[in-house]
């Protein structure tokens, strides 16, 4: 079955609204921002900064545009995770949906 966009970004929402402490309605907005920054991976590269799990902030500039070789393994969909492929360090690199701060 083909997944609907709108089943990703809902999907996305709930996960952020059980882990945390944040309205329906913020996980709501939170979840179609990720949704837009991924859009813009998809097309090419992006730059943005997200906080890490230790809590100090990372500019980034990653992309999805021709990464797809690059993967390995099938895993499934994560809804609580961002990933995409770091430019500058070379390697994939995830972050938390809920800690997204600005895309540029």
């Amino acid at each position: 079955m083909k997944e609907n966009y709108k089943h990703g970004v809902m999907m996305t929402a709930h996960e952020m609204w059980r882990s945390g402490p944040e309205s329906w309605s913020e996980c709501l907005m939170e979840a179609w921002r990720i949704y837009r920054l991924l859009k813009k991976l998809r097309e090419g590269p992006v730059s943005f900064t997200y906080r890490k799990a230790d809590g100090r902030v990372r500019r980034a500039t990653g992309t999805l545009k021709g990464a797809s070789e690059k993967v390995k393994g099938t895993g499934k969909k994560n809804y609580k995770t961002v990933c995409y492929f770091d430019l500058e360090a070379g390697e994939f690199r995830s972050f938390k949906a809920g800690n997204l701060i600005t895309v540029y």
